[in-house]
């Protein structure tokens, strides 16, 4: 179940913030340094968070007015626009997401109560209802944070929020093909979470909750992070 669109967007907010921290912090020479993510620069993944921000708006557009509008024109102009975008100097790209951060916060805000229900189609072609636009901008903030390499962690985020991302990481590996049955075991707070259909043998994974959080996300994986015998966790498809 998508979080409540208010709690969501506190969430996104505080994401913006702890990103614009992070930028801030870092000079010049560092926006072209490789980030966590292979292939891509930190000007990449910030160029992606600002263009995120616009994909976002075209939802919303689309929720409030009912005229279909993509997130991105296509795959392929999304690429493009990211690697150019990546090639610009750091000032521009940090005004950038910035901005765009800003004027999604507006648009946000004047959405009518009732296009909240409202059904549009994420890029990957699943149909979403709108509500769940706010816990996608959150979860690209607080995780892209980690993937800029700059010393951010899942520890970072708000001990709720990575309660939900890992209840939605679990159910949509749930659905993926291949992936083991699993129960999540959050040792620093006993919190579990299903993986699975619950038939078969279940494999249980033991963690610190970020440590969990970081490895179902695809962000590495902590030693902490281990079976029930100590051994290494299953190796998990990517998610986002």
């Amino acid at each position: 179940m998508t979080p409540r669109v208010e709690v969501s967007l506190a969430w996104a907010g505080d994401g913006a913030a702890h990103l614009r921290g992070l930028m801030v912090r870092l000079g010049e020479d560092a926006y072209a340094k490789p980030s966590a993510l292979p292939g891509w620069t930190r000007a990449h993944v910030l160029t992606h968070v600002a263009r995120n921000a616009d994909a976002m708006m075209n939802l919303l557009t689309w929720a409030r007015t009912g005229v279909e509008t993509p997130a991105y024109a296509s795959d392929e102009q999304r690429d493009a626009d990211i690697e150019a975008g990546a090639r610009r100097s750091a000032a521009v790209i940090r005004a950038d997401v910035e901005e765009t951060s800003d004027r999604l916060s507006q648009v946000v805000k004047k959405m009518p109560e009732q296009a909240w229900s409202a059904t549009v189609r994420h890029r990957t072609g699943v149909e979403i209802p709108a509500a769940a636009i706010p816990w996608m901008r959150a979860r690209e903030m607080w995780i892209h944070a980690v993937d800029l390499d700059v010393g951010a962690s899942f520890a970072d985020m708000p001990i709720p929020m990575a309660v939900e991302l890992l209840t939605d990481v679990a159910a949509n590996l749930s659905q993926r093909p291949g992936v083991p049955a699993m129960r999540l075991v959050a040792d620093d707070g006993g919190r579990e979470w299903a993986v699975g259909d619950g038939s078969g043998p279940v494999t249980r994974v033991l963690g610190p909750m970020a440590d969990l959080a970081a490895w179902v996300s695809g962000r590495g994986r902590s030693r902490a992070v281990r079976r029930d015998d100590g051994t290494a966790p299953p190796e998990l498809p990517g998610w986002l």
